[in-house]
């Protein structure tokens, strides 16, 4: 049995379009240190039931421990310092199952 995979799962408000591009270069450093790969990144959503924001990320980690490590990185931290002047988000960092 291999290690679960680690994830995170951002729902996001863009509140100024024109700059939020600065965050995504900036996040650009830590996620390619840390291995982030990408599920979905905004693509076409429909909230079916509850709220939502308009936007919704999942990126994957090899293990949960580099997706917490990434979030807490002061690389990451200085991208969110962006990210919060451009947007509003919701990040949970969550364990996959583990492969059998």
């Amino acid at each position: 049995m291999s290690a679960a995979k680690g994830y995170w799962i951002g729902h996001v408000t863009v509140t100024n379009p024109e700059r939020y591009p600065e965050y995504q270069a900036a996040n650009a450093e830590p996620f390619q240190k840390y291995g982030a790969r990408f599920i979905v990144r905004g693509g076409q959503s429909k909230t079916v039931e509850g709220e939502a924001r308009e936007r919704h990320v999942v990126i994957e980690f090899d293990t949960y421990q580099k997706a917490l490590d990434c979030y807490h990185s002061p690389e990451y931290q200085a991208a969110a310092d962006l990210r919060k002047e451009f947007g509003e988000a919701d990040i949970i960092v969550v364990e996959g199952v583990a492969a059998e």
